[in-house]
């Protein structure tokens, strides 16, 4: 009978080692034939440092860290003045500064490259793999730049910020900024997608396109950032009133600022900040209008139609994020299966745990090869058949990718057996954000 002395009960063998300080990009042969197939050799080459990046311990210890230490909501100073700020862990800002950096907001939209989007639609994905959560912020961001094109004053004043690739968090005026972050508020208590259902009132005012806002938004993410896109009901006798509506009334979009031109900050009540399935690190909120200052994007009573431009970005992004969430999960159960020994042999020489491997590559291939060839139709803007492809296939594959997503993750979550199931592995926060 072999004897243990207490020095090798403390020697660990037959566990993987954390997966890091692989490079996410060049490791990922589908994406990167995607990328060349609808950009060039160039734009992978120009994403290498990225993937580098998001391979790396200290991104992987980062990503751990922004959703162990959740956002805390501060409704009041200590002198008892409402400031409704959310204090965030450096490990969010040390993400969200290189996201930013990378160009993986709104940068696509001021660039000049014929691959801009494409570019960053891979970033994106590739990115996400350090976590997940700060993706929404930068998602938003991304998506609020189209539908800002429906007030040429409004864009003007807001794409250059939006596209910066510097983070400047905090609430300052923004022309004291160097790049600033979008939000979206359209759902509401009793009506959630049903947005027709939306109870919030605007209220024109003596200056034109100048609207104050009553009511709230039932989830509303990332309340920190700097200019949030939000429906609300324009009365329809406000031409009338006024002299200063269109007069349609009804659902109309709106630019709201968290901090005003002259340096005071917005009335914007964050109510309470959410505990949700998913990611622990982005701040999903509450808020509450009363007399918030908003400035009318679009004609009144067209908002549906003014945000479906941030709404199909965003869809977009959901595919993207999806995709991200498939491959992070192969990578971590084609490890394991590397690295872990049972009855004899490595798991990965198994004939059955190959098949399941086998299926979870395809799928990933597939999610990735689709959500390429989507974001090289953002970049063909101008082709009708690239816009008819947009509208179609971007609702039909955020569904499919979306919904297939929770059952890859959970099957390569069960490549890992038991370890898969400790948080530290990072495959359960991997599959409640897929849920």
């Amino acid at each position: 009978m072999t004897r243990h002395t207490p020095d090798d009960i403390r020697v660990v063998t037959n566990q993987a080692p954390p997966l890091v300080g692989h490079n996410v990009i060049t490791a990922d042969h589908a994406l990167v034939e995607a990328v060349v197939r609808h950009g060039s050799e160039e734009v992978v080459a120009d994403l290498t440092p990225l993937g580098e990046e998001a391979g790396t311990a200290e991104a992987r210890e980062h990503g751990i860290l922004a959703n162990e230490n959740h956002p805390q909501l501060t409704p009041y100073d200590r002198y008892g003045n409402r400031i409704d700020e959310v204090r965030f862990h450096p490990s969010w800002h040390w993400l969200m500064e290189r996201a930013v950096g990378h160009g993986l907001a709104a940068a696509p939209w001021e660039s000049e490259s014929p691959h801009a989007h494409v570019r960053r639609a891979a970033g994106f994905m590739a990115w996400s793999h350090t976590e997940p959560g700060h993706g929404c912020p930068i998602s938003m961001t991304y998506a609020a730049v189209p539908a800002l094109r429906a007030d040429d004053a409004l864009a003007k004043e807001w794409t250059p910020l939006l596209a910066s690739t510097t983070y400047d968090p905090g609430l300052r005026t923004p022309s004291t900024k160097r790049g600033a972050l979008a939000g979206m508020g359209m759902t509401e208590k009793q009506g959630g997608s049903d947005v027709r259902a939306n109870v919030t009132q605007a209220r024109p005012t003596s200056v034109d396109g100048e609207y104050t806002l009553h009511g709230h938004k039932w989830f509303t993410s990332a309340p920190m950032n700097d200019v949030f896109l939000v429906l609300a009901q324009a009365p329809s006798d406000s031409a009338e009133d006024s002299g200063q509506g269109s007069g349609h009334g009804g659902v109309t979009c709106f630019v709201v600022p968290r901090v005003l031109a002259d340096g005071s900050r917005n009335r914007l009540d964050v109510v309470r900040l959410k505990g949700k399935l998913g990611n622990r690190s982005n701040a999903s909120s509450e808020l509450e209008f009363d007399g918030t200052v908003a400035h009318r994007l679009g004609d009144e009573g067209r908002g549906v139609r003014t945000i479906i431009e941030m709404v199909a970005a965003t869809r977009l992004d959901c595919v993207l994020g999806s995709t991200s969430l498939m491959r992070r999960s192969l990578n971590e159960a084609t490890w394991h299966a590397a690295h872990r020994s049972a009855f004899g042999s490595r798991l990965a020489d198994k004939p059955l745990m190959q098949n399941v491997l086998a299926d979870l590559a395809v799928e990933t291939e597939a999610a990735t090869a689709l959500a390429m060839r989507l974001a090289a139709a953002v970049d063909r803007a101008g082709d009708p058949h690239e816009a008819a492809l947009r509208r179609i296939a971007l609702p039909l594959a955020k569904f499919w990718v979306c919904k297939r997503t929770p059952f890859m993750v959970a099957e390569a979550l069960e490549c890992l057996g038991g370890n898969g199931y400790v948080e530290e592995s990072v495959m359960p926060l991997l599959y409640r954000e897929a849920r």
